[in-house]
């Protein structure tokens, strides 16, 4: 079961931002989550995590990957103890731009496990996330990758077979729908749709104030969830 609540917000400025822009984005973050009393995950560098953790009270630290070690041997490679240790909350997994093998991706979803960190884990298609429920992780990102950054949402019906096929494999597992959200509008209908989740990096980045958009997507996934009831 995860240990995040439903519905949450992911702000995700991948690379584009690091640290003084990544902290101040972040502080945007913490504040709408705590004015909203929504749960709000945000991603950094493996470099700003301790920054940010200290910095901030409301949201979850989310790094953008690790790899399956154990402390020892692994040079180069990212230890999860250390991330943990550092002030991560949970991780992100197998995304587009940094896809795992099926066995160092089942790794570290039983690692994180291991050192209570969440596992967001990224699937391409309805199929993949199907086969990543099995894994048990926490999250399911269900993506087409064709979509990430075009401002293009995956249609209704695309979203709710997702989140359906999702929840017959591994009903404990959330579902987050998230590539191409760019507008309030978007976090609101997919939230109605049924996702537990969704979030962005373009839209938020290119809006006319980061910040804004935040706190826009943060209300309107509170709103959704009321209206769902």
């Amino acid at each position: 079961m995860s240990k995040i609540d439903s519905p949450f917000l992911v702000v995700n400025p991948k690379s584009y931002l690091y640290g003084k822009e990544s902290l101040a984005l972040a502080k945007a973050a913490d504040e709408a989550a705590r004015d909203t009393g929504l749960t709000v995950i945000f991603t950094c560098p493996y470099a700003d995590v301790r920054m940010i953790r200290e910095n901030t009270e409301n949201i979850i630290v989310c790094v953008q990957s690790m790899d399956p070690l154990s402390p020892g041997r692994g040079m180069g490679h990212v230890l999860p103890d250390s991330l943990k240790e550092a002030g991560a909350d949970a991780v992100f997994l197998n995304h587009a731009e940094n896809p795992k093998t099926l066995s160092d991706l089942y790794a570290c979803i039983r690692r994180a496990a291991e050192l209570e960190m969440t596992s967001i884990v990224c699937a391409d298609s309805i199929t993949e996330a199907r086969a990543v429920a099995c894994m048990n992780p926490d999250v399911v990102l269900a993506e087409p990758t064709d979509l990430i950054g075009t401002g293009q949402v995956a249609d209704d019906a695309y979203t709710i077979e997702a989140i359906h096929q999702v929840r017959r494999v591994n009903p404990d597992v959330l579902v987050v729908v998230a590539s191409g959200v760019s507008t309030a509008e978007d976090c609101y209908n997919m939230i109605r749709l049924g996702a537990d989740g969704t979030g962005g990096t373009s839209g938020i980045l290119n809006a006319p104030s980061p910040a804004g958009r935040i706190r826009e997507m943060a209300e309107a996934i509170v709103r959704a969830k009321k209206d769902s009831v």
